[in-house]
């Protein structure tokens, strides 16, 4: 039996005409580390000069998920040992890969079944062909360990129907398959049963004739209705809660609320999360969402190197990965504690070019 602690982080290989890649991490949910984003990158490289291979498709290794994100426990081991460089390599490359996704010239099929977090919507939502299923849970944490939605996130949720993208951005929850069809994070349901099927149709892909085409066609053989998104249920009150000018009114609007409706489950965890999260971190993505509505996807990953950037050389980072995932002890003691001590002079300095380091600068198109 392989030992798959010898394995490569990423695994390759050409099946008739499908380019498959592997996220091969399952005892860590397939985190995304420097090398793995190298290692995807070659394979990106090597599946577009290759004329065998008419489609691509990511898959997560174990049954936990696609990819539950960065590897956070990494980055904090940098961030407090003095090398902060390699986290700004990190985020380089890891938006680079995401833009590298998104235009790239096959067929980019992401299977988003169980944890596709942070990183992982990044190396997903950015492809052509974005299929969930009954096990997905999505979203982006972020605020829930110090610091914003990064990845291109804020721009996929900026264009969520109504103020949900608002409520995600800032309250870090998770979403099922049904939620991330609604708000536009997947365009295909198909039931988990279906998907070694799946991959094995996208090996026999005919040879000729509009590829893209061709794989949504193969696609909707195993796709199913989406159940009732509860995300679509809750329109009205999310609506109600988040037409304001700051998170402290969204805030007090979920208090109101919570009073008004005391068995809403999901009133109760967006009022939860925002009292729990980072409030330097919750302000800046209340601001980045914003600013993500003018701008494009490679527009976006820019910001994000700065404010993920700058978020390295800050408090709220390093103390949020500890306490969620370090030490495990789930008391963070953010700097500022509350939302009305964070300033917006602090809030806009993230959005400044990290000290240091050369901006991100990714083609248009």
């Amino acid at each position: 039996m392989t030992d798959a602690r010898r394995e490569p982080p990423v695994l390759t290989e050409t099946r008739g005409s499908l380019g498959l890649i592997t996220l091969n991490r399952p005892r860590a949910v397939n985190a995304l580390t420097i090398e793995m984003i190298d290692l995807m990158m070659d394979a990106l490289d090597s599946f577009e000069a290759d004329p065998r291979v008419r489609v691509v498709a990511v898959v997560g290794a174990g049954e936990r998920g696609l990819c539950a994100g960065g590897d956070v426990v990494a980055l904090h081991r940098a961030a407090t040992s003095g090398n902060e460089a390699e986290c700004l390599e990190f985020f380089r490359k890891e938006y680079t890969l995401d833009h590298r996704i998104s235009r790239y010239p096959k067929p980019y099929v992401a299977l988003m079944n169980g944890l596709v977090l942070g990183g992982g919507i990044g190396l997903s939502v950015a492809g052509s062909h974005r299929v969930v299923t009954e096990s997905t849970r999505t979203g982006m944490p972020e605020t829930g360990i110090g610091f914003s939605p990064d990845v291109g996130g804020l721009k996929y949720l900026s264009e969520a129907p109504g103020r949900t993208g608002e409520h995600l951005a800032i309250t870090g929850l998770h979403i099922d398959g049904a939620d991330a069809v609604y708000i536009g994070l997947a365009d295909h349901y198909v039931p988990d049963a279906a998907r070694l099927e799946l991959l094995a149709a996208l090996e026999d892909l005919p040879g000729e004739g509009d590829a893209y085409a061709a794989v949504a066609r193969l696609i909707a053989r195993y796709e199913r209705e989406a159940p009732e998104s509860r995300l679509a249920a809750a329109q009205l009150w999310i609506e109600e809660a988040y037409a304001a000018d700051a998170v402290e009114q969204v805030r007090d609007n979920l208090a109101v609320l919570a009073e008004r409706e005391p068995d809403d489950d999901a009133v109760a965890a967006a009022l939860a999360a925002l009292e729990r999260n980072s409030p330097t971190g919750i302000k800046t993505a209340w601001e980045g969402i914003g600013r993500a509505r003018g701008l494009s996807l490679a527009q976006t990953l820019e910001q994000d190197f700065r404010t993920s950037g700058n978020a390295v050389f800050a408090h709220d980072m390093t103390e949020g990965i500890r306490a969620q995932v370090v030490d495990k002890d789930r008391s963070p003691a953010w700097d500022p504690p509350s939302l009305e001590e964070v300033e917006q002079d602090r809030v806009l300095a993230f959005f400044g070019p990290v000290p240091g380091h050369e901006d991100l600068r990714l083609p248009e198109g």
